[in-house]
């Protein structure tokens, strides 16, 4: 796992999930991992726009919908945080309990306590993002990753 810097112990990026996709690149040049990476970026904004719009109409289905949705684009780039956090989203909108054990997550909690717990995840999964976004851009830039900018 790779972290912010040597005095974190907060995992940012899966760097066998990074090693994985780096053996997908056909040269140097790293084109193919960064294209993907790129994309995930865009995406990830039309996804938290969607997630905005979905908790101001207290939509629980369609953040549920948003949050598995980037959970697995997430997890295929090994955006650990982002991952973790979207998976939160996703059972708050089915009205789960994300923090219970299996055999109680099938009691419900209201929708107003959803949203409630959902509200600062939004938050917080933004700036995760935009902390993996900058480790991204700082890894690609690096002369021993390729001469790329994400």
């Amino acid at each position: 796992m790779l972290t912010v810097s040597d005095k974190s112990t907060k995992v940012i990026i899966d760097s066998e999930m990074l090693r994985q996709l780096r053996e997908l690149d056909d040269d140097d040049t790293h084109e193919f991992s960064r294209d993907l990476v790129h994309g995930y970026f865009k995406q990830a904004e039309t996804t938290f726009s969607e997630m905005d719009a979905a908790f101001v109409a207290r939509d629980l289905e369609q953040l549920s919908h948003h949050g598995h949705f980037l959970k697995g684009s997430s997890a295929t780039l090994g955006i650990i945080q982002v991952q973790g956090i979207c998976e939160k989203i996703q059972h708050l909108g089915q009205r789960t309990d994300p923090d219970k054990k299996a055999e109680v997550k099938e009691a419900k909690i209201s929708p107003e306590e959803a949203l409630l717990r959902i509200k600062p995840l939004l938050a917080r999964v933004k700036v995760e993002c935009a902390e993996a976004k900058k480790w991204l851009m700082n890894y690609y830039d690096a002369p021993d990753a390729g001469s790329f900018k994400v």
